[in-house]
């Protein structure tokens, strides 16, 4: 059994997918809230509490430790710390709030023989894999264009300092960069990003939406909308929207992926089909980790969507009112 250390609440912390895994177990977990440290309570009764991350990575019991870093800008460096101290990572998005620091974390994994991975399940769903097994079959021919959405609605817990959470463009945004790149297999050559705070007072750093328009491998134009507009009464918490126009057919998943389309040529048809289980990220990452086995999603290209949208920031363009 590979021993899991928990650190940090801020984010998607993985202690209910290993409710039921035969292959890994919580061993010890520090800085959890309450409601998650109640759950891990519940769910291994024998991990141990420990104060502070350089605790838990005194905890010879810990081979990973999934990282939902408290601040989000301080995750690098514990990644860093983790790596170096032999513990495999799992870390939230985003991982880092620079390139420079992304490069960073990945040459410690590869100086310290560990796996590091970033939290990615955006591609580990359907309809989005089979979105992905579609493109790559070649159906659709050469990709022209593609236009991703990815929209949540607004609420008072969403921090005003982008230090805590990555802030708008690079823990939502993510999301859309990642359809656009992982669908396609196309990386992104050139990227552009244009923020607003329009609809938001006195919330500080926060966006209200972002535009990112990039040049992907080949000669395709791409598009990622990004906004804290959608509204409860849409029925989902996320709003996601993808449409991949090849010069052969377009492929396309609206309404949160619960509507979707496929059309090649003269040829309607309908909505996609065999939508069998996607692999589960986590059992990716343990495969990798204790078989060895290589993952169907490799780290250059998860990377890749990562290091986008960390350019994208870097140069993005915060527009005011006129």
């Amino acid at each position: 059994m590979l021993g899991i250390g928990l650190y940090g609440s801020n984010g998607h912390q993985i202690h209910h997918q290993l409710q039921d895994s035969a292959e890994a177990e919580i061993v010890a977990h520090a800085m959890l809230d309450e409601t998650a440290r109640e759950a891990v309570r519940t769910l291994a009764p024998g991990a141990i509490e420990h104060a502070s991350l350089a605790s838990l990575l005194d905890d010879p019991r810990v081979e990973l430790v999934s990282l939902c870093s408290p601040i989000r800008a301080q995750q690098a460096e514990e990644a860093i710390a983790c790596l170096r101290s032999g513990r495999h990572v799992y870390a939230e998005k985003p991982c880092a709030l620079d390139e420079r620091d992304l490069d960073r974390i990945l040459a410690a994994s590869r100086a310290s023989g560990r796996v590091f991975r970033e939290m990615s399940g955006t591609i580990y769903a359907q309809p989005y894999w089979r979105i992905r097994e579609i493109v790559r079959s070649g159906v659709l021919g050469d990709i022209v264009q593609v236009y991703a959405q990815k929209s949540y609605p607004n609420h008072a817990g969403r921090p005003g300092d982008e230090a805590i959470d990555g802030g708008l463009l690079l823990q939502v945004g993510i999301h859309a960069v990642r359809y656009i790149t992982q669908c396609t297999g196309l990386a992104a050559l050139d990227v552009r990003a244009e923020e607003t705070q329009t609809g938001l007072t006195g919330r500080g750093d926060l966006r209200s939406a972002v535009v990112v328009t990039m040049s992907l491998a080949g000669g395709a134009l791409a598009t990622a909308t990004v906004n804290y507009a959608s509204q409860r009464g849409f029925g989902h918490w996320g709003h996601e929207e993808l449409r991949i126009w090849g010069n052969l057919g377009f492929v396309e998943a609206t309404d949160s992926g619960t509507r979707t389309r496929l059309v090649i040529g003269e040829n309607d048809l309908g909505p996609l089909t065999d939508l069998a289980p996607a692999p589960q990220e986590l059992s990716v990452l343990l495969d990798r980790i204790l078989r060895e086995t290589p993952e169907p999603v490799a780290e250059d290209e998860e990377c890749q969507a990562t290091r986008t949208v960390l350019r994208a920031k870097a140069g993005a363009r915060l527009v005011t009112c006129r």
